[in-house]
């Protein structure tokens, strides 16, 4: 299974905040959706975990 990363320097903040979270979907995701919440400010919605989906990446493994 391929592990997906979700980073917050590919979504422009005013904090530059610069967390990246590697996991399983369903971990990133909810991992994600908490730090927007906690820290960002942000309501945990469906649209925010639909937003934090749809910008996940696959994980670069190195050769």
């Amino acid at each position: 299974m391929t592990r997906k990363v979700a980073d917050c320097r590919r979504t422009p903040n005013v904090m530059n905040c610069t967390l990246t979270i590697t996991g399983e979907e369903e971990e990133v995701v909810r991992a994600a959706a908490e730090h927007a919440v906690s820290v960002h400010g942000h309501e945990d919605t469906p649209e925010l975990r639909a937003m934090v989906r749809a910008e996940l990446e696959d994980e670069k493994v190195p050769a």
